[in-house]
């Protein structure tokens, strides 16, 4: 079944199964959802609560999506819940599509377990998403991270018509917490949702960047490297943020790499501190709420990981040239999304031209897309390629055109022909070495190949020499990669 936007079916079918009554936070937006949710679960597990998360797509098993304490969901467990909701609906022939399934099962899980508190990542849009029929009892708020155009020809082919989809969210008389945005027309769209809805609307405050600080800190991290056998990340982002929930103000470190992470996490603290404040929220949280979050906040934050999400990892490539590789691993799928991992990309660039031993780096992208009209491959790849502004540093680029499996479930969700990847390489970039997989046939190994086809130049640790694979364009791609880093992991050899 493809994707069919209704509360209809779900509706029909969730009375014949135990009510949900767990306190929920509602997180929608078309860009870091689930950055926001992590951040907040991790938050909520290092104040000693139990924490159920529903996060989509999965990325390797579909269980993945469905997370208590920040652990998968055992398989034996979601296959219970699972053939609960198929037999209620086989019984009453309510036909539900494979996310309603999802979302259901998810939902009798964390009832089940009376986990303390529930983390909802909005699977598409908000209104008619699946996720939107909890009922208001159970919501203690709703919050949106940044609009921008995505899955036009479900939501809308405007910010405005996105932005109303998703703000439908707001529940009468809760919090409606409203993130940072490019776009100033979603702040004018979603409150007028709200105020329709009679919900609360909080605007986020912005959590600042400062300088590192070793008395608060501890001592600076090593310099940058990419090198493979001696890989050192970049530092943590060292924030501070003011509210009236926080004596003082509060001053962490946050270990998601991304500069829009702050963005982010100005959201979360904003959820937070209303959670703590607002009198909706504050009586419906477990005792001690405040004070457990108060002492323990910034381990939250700290111990926040979101894998997919500009994530560097470690991989040996077996042949033509056997030798370990940097790989940064980064979901983004549209051209927002895009734009961040440009930037960060070239943050990195800028921290190693300012290493002096460091002469080149080899950039190498391997990217798939999914098949979502009327978003094209221009649309998501045209901010990969603008130039890398350096001073000392030789950039040599190339691009791997692929495909990805298809998603267990989802047998709509298709690639983009590797070579329509290719044409707008070609068109976008000069002089850059580009290896096109298959269009037709069969897909496993194609990634694999692609890596190898990065090794084939060049020996390992070739001095003044550093160089990244990035592997992007696609969730699915990305669920590839790690399938592929669990086999590594499994046999070393």
């Amino acid at each position: 079944m493809s994707i069919e936007l209704s509360l209809e079916r779900i509706r029909l079918l969730a009375p014949h199964l135990p009510p949900y009554s767990r306190p929920t936070v509602h997180v929608a937006g078309t860009n870091g959802k689930g950055s926001v949710t992590c951040m907040l679960s991790s938050i909520f597990l290092a104040s000693g609560l139990t924490v159920g998360r529903f996060n989509s797509p999965h990325l390797v098993s579909v269980q993945d999506s469905i997370l208590i304490n920040e652990k998968s969901v055992s398989l034996e467990e979601y296959s219970l819940s699972r053939a609960a909701v198929e037999t209620a609906d086989q019984e009453h022939g309510t036909e539900i599509t494979s996310f309603e399934m999802l979302t259901l099962v998810a939902l009798q899980i964390f009832e089940k377990l009376r986990v303390d508190i529930v983390v909802i990542e909005v699977g598409m849009g908000g209104r008619l998403d699946a996720t939107n029929f909890i009922p208001d009892e159970s919501i203690l708020l709703s919050a949106l991270t940044a609009v921008d155009l995505d899955h036009q020809s479900f939501l809308g082919n405007t910010v405005e018509l996105i932005t109303k989809e998703k703000a439908s969210i707001a529940r009468k008389n809760r919090p409606f917490v409203f993130g940072i945005q490019k776009y100033a027309v979603v702040e004018d769209v979603a409150r007028s949702v709200v105020e329709q809805t009679g919900g609360h609307f909080i605007a986020t405050h912005l959590a600042q960047r400062r300088a590192w600080d070793e008395t608060i800190d501890g001592p600076l991290p090593p310099t940058f490297s990419l090198d493979a056998e001696s890989f050192r990340p970049p530092p943590a982002q060292p924030i501070t943020f003011t509210s009236s929930a926080f004596p003082g103000s509060l001053s962490a470190l946050l270990y998601l790499n991304g500069s829009y992470q702050v963005e982010n996490l100005s959201l979360v603290l904003t959820v937070i501190s209303t959670l703590m404040t607002h009198p909706s929220c504050a009586s419906r949280m477990p005792s001690g709420f405040s004070e457990r979050v108060l002492e323990n906040i910034k381990i939250g934050i700290r111990n926040a990981t979101w894998r997919g999400r500009l994530s560097f990892h470690r991989l040996t490539v077996s042949s033509p040239n056997p030798r370990a590789i940097t790989v940064l691993v980064d979901g983004a799928h549209n051209h927002a999304s895009s734009d961040a991992l440009a930037s960060y990309v070239s943050n990195l660039v800028t921290m190693l031209d300012g290493n002096p031993q460091v002469r080149t780096l080899r950039l190498t992208y391997i990217l798939a897309l999914s098949h979502s009209p009327p978003k094209t491959p221009r649309d998501t790849l045209s901010p990969l390629f603008a130039s890398q502004s350096s001073t000392q540093l030789s950039i040599q680029t190339k691009v791997a055109a692929v495909r990805f499996t298809s998603p267990e479930g989802m047998p709509w969700v298709k690639s983009v022909p590797p070579s329509e990847i290719a044409a707008t390489v070609r068109e976008s970039v000069s002089g850059a070495g580009l290896w096109v997989a298959s269009d037709e046939g069969e897909i496993q190994g194609q990634l694999e190949n692609a890596l190898e086809w990065t090794t084939a130049e060049g020996t390992e640790g070739e001095d003044g020499v550093q160089e990244l694979v990035i592997v992007a364009g696609s969730l699915y791609l990305v669920a590839d990669f790690y399938r592929l880093l669990a086999r590594q992991e499994a046999n070393p050899s």
